[in-house]
């Protein structure tokens, strides 16, 4: 059946994709994987303990976090329960903040750590909309998102919910992503299923697929851009691994030695002069080794398209040069998604 509605990935996911690692982030300095059963488990006790708080068709439920597997699990929950989310940065001002609380009417948060969980709930106190804050992260005197699941797995409404996914449209409301707010205001963006599915979609034939691939993501999922390569990864039954900062982007390279990875041309701008910087400080002949291959590289052209010379240089500069560089973490992606955000 085809999908036409987000949350019917996670059925297919469970069918085509059951894997041990479906999710995947570092938690105390270990990677901690959820395979795809817990994936579903968790976004159906969440979806039943959100009806527990009589949700209602379209209410808007904010999420304030970092990339995590929680982050997944409160948006499919959401989705399930017919409301709607509201993805916001974690470094917005209380000023923004304050605004986007109110012009949407958010009656419930996620946030994911003790500082978001302090500065939101000052924030939320003027909105008059929101009821009650989780958090991902252990806060003392907060309620943890666990609450829910728990509350759902002992008052199950797995009948209620399968009648609201059926009444979700395509074009129904699924999230609003409200803009940066640098000319005024925030703005917000009213997207709805086929507006993320459609995308993701049309993407899926850029690089050959494959459900054994990983991918390692860092880009913000309360933007709309790894939002939709999420979206992707799932169609296509690829385990996503969360990087834990953009200063650990190597260490985690190296660790998950994913296929894909999406970022930004800033990132692989500082990549490519750390790894210019280090060529500068050879001597001697490695210097000029260095420097003939970085040349090549710049001149590569598809399909052998520079002709048989280059490309016997080109096996050469691989072996001695370009091999050293695929050790710090690069090596193993047969594609990288670049962005301008």
């Amino acid at each position: 059946m085809a999908i036409t509605r987000v949350f019917e990935i996670i059925p297919q996911l469970l069918e085509k994709y059951n894997k041990p690692d479906a999710l995947a982030a570092k938690e105390n300095g270990q990677w901690v994987k959820y395979s795809t059963q817990q994936f579903a488990d968790s976004v159906n006790f969440l979806s039943y303990g959100l009806l527990g708080l009589a949700i209602e068709r379209e209410d808007k439920i904010a999420i304030i976090s970092n990339n995590r597997p929680e982050w997944n699990f409160a948006d499919y929950g959401i989705q399930q329960s017919g409301a709607v989310s509201v993805p916001i940065y974690p470094t917005i001002s209380e000023g923004d903040l304050n605004f986007i609380l109110n012009d949407a009417k958010v009656k419930y948060i996620f946030v994911s750590s003790a500082d978001l969980y302090k500065k939101v709930k000052a924030v939320a106190a003027n909105a008059p909309t929101v009821k009650e804050i989780y958090t991902f992260n252990k806060v003392e005197g907060a309620k943890h998102w666990s609450e829910l699941v728990e509350a759902g797995k002992k008052n199950p409404k797995d009948a209620e919910i399968e009648v609201i996914k059926k009444s979700i449209k395509p074009n129904d409301l699924l999230t609003i992503l409200y803009t940066s707010g640098t000319t005024g205001n925030p703005k917000g963006v009213m997207l709805s299923h086929n507006n993320l599915l459609s995308n993701s979609f049309a993407t899926q034939n850029l690089c050959p697929f494959n459900g054994s691939w990983k991918a390692l993501s860092f880009l913000p999922l309360n933007h709309v851009y790894e939002r939709m390569l999420t979206t992707l990864y799932m169609y296509k039954g690829i385990s996503i691994y969360y990087a834990e900062s953009l200063e650990t982007i190597g260490d985690n390279l190296k660790e998950v030695k994913p296929e894909v990875f999406s970022t930004v041309p800033r990132l692989l701008e500082k990549v490519y002069d750390k790894i210019v910087a280090k060529g500068s400080d050879l001597k001697g002949i490695k210097h000029k080794m260095f420097f003939w291959a970085l040349d090549l590289g710049l001149r590569y052209e598809l399909n052998g398209a520079n002709g048989w010379w280059y490309e016997f240089q080109l096996k050469i500069a691989n072996k001695l040069i370009f091999s050293k560089w695929r050790e710090i973490g690069w090596g193993s992606f047969t594609t990288t998604f670049g962005s301008s955000i």
